[in-house]
């Protein structure tokens, strides 16, 4: 705990602060404790989030859970990018409790990240766990390494997809999925 403490304190004395002025004193603590929220991905899994959430079941049509908001961390300036993920799969022989579909997004959104690889991490993690028949993933982020700084561009967005067995297969399962994801008419 002491180092990332010290580093912080080392940051802000680097650029040109007093770390022991009254605003700043427990800034270090403070800034600990959320990187290490942050970043509790790290000691998760997919498989112990989803843990003895699978069900057997005969349903073998599309099931869609879309809107999950999430927070990550661009790992290339530490800044955050945010949105909504879109996760979808069509059942083999068992169905996941629906809760667990935010909670698999949250292993790996609580971690340094690049958007392309969260989206492929996620996909892999609900192929594995739940041997589907496929699996449709869209996220949708604004990251603040692209607004913040850099080319400052408020109004962008980044979308990345992945696609696993019938999703990526077959054309028709794939145009419903992302149908589904854009219809904003609840």
């Amino acid at each position: 705990m002491a180092d990332i403490q010290q580093s912080i304190r080392d940051i802000l004395i680097a650029i040109g602060e007093d770390p022991d002025r009254d605003g700043l004193q427990k800034t270090p603590e403070r800034v600990e404790k959320a990187l290490r929220f942050m970043t509790q991905g790290y000691q998760q899994s997919a498989s112990k989030v989803i843990g003895d959430a699978l069900f057997q079941e005969t349903h073998h049509n599309m099931v869609l859970v879309r809107d999950i908001e999430f927070y990550s961390m661009c790992e290339h300036h530490m800044l955050p990018f945010f949105g909504k993920a879109h996760v979808a799969y069509i059942p083999g022989s068992r169905i996941v409790g629906l809760s667990k579909m935010a909670r698999v997004i949250d292993v790996f959104a609580r971690r340094l990240q690049v958007q392309e690889r969260m989206t492929d991490q996620v996909a892999d993690a609900l192929v594995e766990e739940l041997a589907p028949r496929g699996v449709g993933i869209v996220i949708e982020a604004h990251h603040l390494c692209m607004m913040m700084r850099g080319v400052e561009k408020q109004g962008s967005s980044t979308i990345t997809s992945a696609m696993r067995g019938a999703f990526l297969s077959d054309a028709s399962t794939r145009e419903e999925f992302l149908r589904l994801v854009h219809s904003r008419a609840r």
